[in-house]
C-alpha cells in the first residue's frame, strides 16, 4: 500500500502560491509549466507520456480508482503527489466548481524544421491569433482530423494560457504544437511539398471547389484582421467559405474546423 500524500491546507503555501502563479504568462514563460484540469485530461497526458511535476487532488478525488495511476505515474516520473482542500483547488483553477485534480505539466513546443510534411495529410498554421478559446478549439479540432500540427506564427496568444488548455480538452498533449516568426515561416514554407491554402473574404474561389495537393497546410489569419497581404501572398491559392445568410463572417475556430476537414476529407 502507497504512503499517504503530503498534504497542503494554506493558500500560502508556497507551491500552491506557484501553481496559482501559472495563470500568468509571466510565470508560465519563466518556469516553462503549465497547468491542466482534470483527472481524465491528465490520464490522457500520461497515456502520451507526458507526466504532471506536481499533482494536486482534493478529498473529494482520493477514492477515485484512477487516481493512484496518475499518482504512481508521477511519483515515478519524480513529481510530486500533494492532497489539498477544495478551497486550495478553487484557488488555483479560479473556478467556483474546480476540478477535484490539477496537474503542472512541462511545455512542449516542436521545431519547425523537425516537422515531416509526409506525416500527415492536413496542417494548420495561425498567424497572430488572439482569443486563447479559439486557439484551443483549433488544436482540439486539428487533432480530430489527424493533422499534423499546428504552427503559430507571429504574435499569438499562448497555447499553454489555462484558457487554450481547457479549449484543447487533452489535445494539447497528442499534437505537436510550433512556435515561429514570419521571415521563418516564409522560408520554410518555400519547401512545402503540397498546397498552402489561405482564407479570405475577398476570395473568388470557394473553399469546396478548389485543388489542394497534399499535405495541405491550411493558413489562417487572426480574428479582427483575417490574413495580412504578406501571408496570403505565401498561399497558392486563397479560397472563401460561403456566407448565405446575413452573417457576413465566421469565428476563426469554426473557419479553420470547416478548413481543416475540406482538405483532409
Amino acid at each position: 500500500m502507497n504512503a499517504p500524500a503530503r498534504q497542503v491546507t494554506s493558500l500560502t503555501n508556497p507551491l500552491v502560491k506557484a501553481v496559482r502563479a501559472l495563470h500568468q504568462r509571466k510565470a508560465r514563460d519563466e518556469t516553462g509549466q503549465f497547468v491542466a484540469e482534470g483527472l481524465k485530461f491528465i490520464l490522457e497526458a500520461i497515456d502520451l507520456k507526458r507526466f504532471p511535476e506536481v499533482l494536486l487532488f482534493g478529498p473529494e478525488a482520493a477514492s477515485h480508482p484512477l487516481l493512484e495511476r496518475a499518482r504512481t505515474a508521477t511519483l515515478r516520473a519524480g513529481g510530486q503527489v500533494v492532497e489539498v482542500t477544495r478551497d486550495i483547488l478553487a484557488k488555483v483553477s479560479r473556478r467556483d466548481n474546480p476540478q477535484a485534480v490539477i496537474g503542472v505539466f512541462r511545455q512542449a513546443f516542436t521545431p519547425l524544421e523537425a516537422l515531416k510534411p509526409a506525416n500527415a495529410t492536413g496542417w494548420v498554421a495561425l498567424h497572430r491569433v488572439r482569443d486563447p478559446g479559439n486557439l484551443g478549439t483549433v488544436i482540439r479540432t486539428a487533432d480530430a482530423a489527424g493533422c499534423g500540427a499546428v504552427i503559430l506564427v507571429g504574435e499569438c496568444c499562448d497555447p499553454y494560457s489555462v484558457e487554450a488548455v481547457r479549449a484543447t480538452m487533452g489535445s494539447i498533449f497528442a499534437l505537436p504544437i510550433v512556435q515561429t516568426d514570419e521571415a521563418d515561416f516564409a522560408a520554410w514554407r518555400a519547401g512545402w511539398p503540397g498546397s498552402v491554402v489561405g482564407t479570405l473574404l475577398s476570395a473568388t474561389v470557394s473553399h469546396a471547389e478548389a485543388d489542394y495537393r497534399r499535405p495541405t497546410l491550411v493558413l489562417l489569419g487572426n480574428e479582427q484582421q483575417g490574413l495580412t497581404p504578406d501571408m496570403a501572398a505565401l498561399c497558392d491559392v486563397n479560397v472563401k467559405i460561403p456566407m448565405r445568410g446575413r452573417a457576413d463572417s465566421l469565428n476563426l475556430a469554426v473557419s479553420a474546423g470547416i478548413m481543416i476537414y475540406a482538405v483532409t476529407a
